[in-house]
């Protein structure tokens, strides 16, 4: 009787010890491959090629951790990592932008990579960087990509104005640029196209050349809203362009980026505030003989400073395979893959030695210009704010866009800001 008796607890520890093994495997596939999945947001048609290449290099020499290419996009994945987080399905690796990171780290669902990432990795990569994915004492994102503002213009026009050319050395200032875009206009011609139908990250990110900032973080942590002189200048400058000066194409106000280059092939625009990696659409669709030049955004007190939300890589909290996932950023992110993937989307890598590359300091196409500006960007004001998204749509987006259609005052646009917006922050700061 005890021997049978000992046989049967065996035979009931040998299935438990099977149960216990097949759930430690999860996400590994036969022959105890680990398996993970990517999702990327690439969208360009080179950017795409170029990250399938590196998942198909990695596969090719790694063949006990194989990873799955998932395509997302950008303009649903908040909404849809946020069903899969909840629904524990989340990919082991995620592509998104660091202003996008807050709610996800601070909820729990995003691993913390500092005990992760491999040294070189982590000292390539500036600090002013690593503030982008940092929230708490945890970094939540590897930075890779990021995209200053600059100022796409048509080179005859700007070279039979007659205004001075700024340069990275000597750019011109707010005020400087204003005149130059009354210059430029004229006999059914704008000097500048602002395509502000998305218009709160760029006045936000342009205003840290006038040392705005915007968000305040306090003693106990909690973040309040503040409009200050430093604020104002961006939003002041843009809004007497379109209403005072004339400068500025009114009907721009409602556009994205890609909407304003047909009138700016046409010279119905002097100039574009747009994103450097706009360069692609404008070498793929420009009319030939068409001459388009790349010049930094206007300085301030604070300089070219600027901020910016990189592109990033994270790993999911509940993914089981983190240290796998971990080195597949690695080999993604090594300077030389890091320069391929910069091309591919025509922005510039975070990594200084990926920076240094020479294709990236070309005259061809604005490169060097481009490059030039990496040393003064810096975190965008926003993020570290939670409630920031909700802010953004329900407070920020409407207000400026009344300001900058010449619908409200200067005062108007400061009170909505900073009340109606600290009764939301103060939601998420109980």
């Amino acid at each position: 009787m005890r021997a049978r008796l000992l046989i049967l607890a065996g035979a009931v520890f040998a299935l438990l010890l099977a149960t216990l093994t097949g759930c430690s495997d999860s996400g590994s596939g036969s022959g105890g491959k680990v398996r993970l999945r990517f999702q990327s947001l690439a969208w360009q048609k080179e950017s795409v090629a170029v990250t399938k290449e590196l998942v198909k290099e990695w596969n090719a020499t790694h063949p006990e951790i194989q990873v799955q290419y998932v395509q997302g996009s950008w303009d649903t994945v908040h909404d849809q990592l946020l069903t899969a987080f909840e629904g524990g399905e989340a990919p082991d690796v995620i592509h998104d932008a660091s202003d996008d990171l807050a709610d996800f780290a601070y909820g729990g669902y995003l691993a913390d990579l500092r005990a992760l990432l491999p040294s070189a990795l982590k000292e390539d990569i500036p600090a002013r960087s690593w503030e982008t994915a940092t929230f708490g004492k945890g970094v939540y994102g590897v930075p890779f990509l990021q995209e200053p503002r600059v100022l796409i213009a048509n080179t005859k026009l700007l070279a039979s104005s007659g205004v001075r050319i700024p340069t990275s050395e000597q750019p011109w200032t707010w005020e400087e640029f204003r005149q130059v875009a009354k210059r430029l206009s004229g006999k059914g011609r704008y000097g500048i196209a602002w395509p502000l139908k998305e218009p709160v990250s760029i006045t936000l990110n342009l205003g840290l050349s006038t040392g705005g900032q915007l968000f305040h973080r306090e003693a106990d942590g909690k973040v309040r809203v503040a409009f200050g002189e430093g604020d104002a200048v961006v939003p002041s400058v843009v809004h007497d362009q379109v209403n005072v000066d004339g400068s500025a194409a009114r009907t721009t106000l409602g556009m994205g980026g890609s909407d304003t280059l047909p009138g700016f092939f046409g010279g119905r625009y002097a100039m574009a505030a747009l994103g450097f990696s706009y360069r692609q659409q404008i070498v793929q669709q420009a009319p030939k003989g068409f001459e388009w030049t790349v010049l930094p955004a206007p300085a301030g007190s604070e300089g070219l400073a600027q901020g910016v939300s990189p592109q990033t890589l994270s790993v999911a909290e509940d993914s089981p395979h983190k240290k796998e996932a971990a080195e597949f950023i690695g080999f993604l992110l090594h300077p030389r893959n890091m320069v391929r993937l910069a091309q591919g989307d025509w922005m510039l890598p975070t990594g200084t030695t990926a920076l240094k590359d020479p294709a990236l300091h070309t005259a061809r196409y604005g490169w060097a210009t481009g490059a030039s500006l990496a040393g003064a960007l810096r975190s965008a004001p926003a993020q570290s704010v939670r409630g920031y998204p909700e802010w953004k749509d329900k407070v920020a987006t409407p207000a400026l866009q009344e300001y900058y259609s010449g619908a409200i005052d200067l005062g108007q646009l400061r009170k909505r800001l900073v009340k109606d917006g600290n009764l939301v922050l103060a939601r998420y700061q109980r």
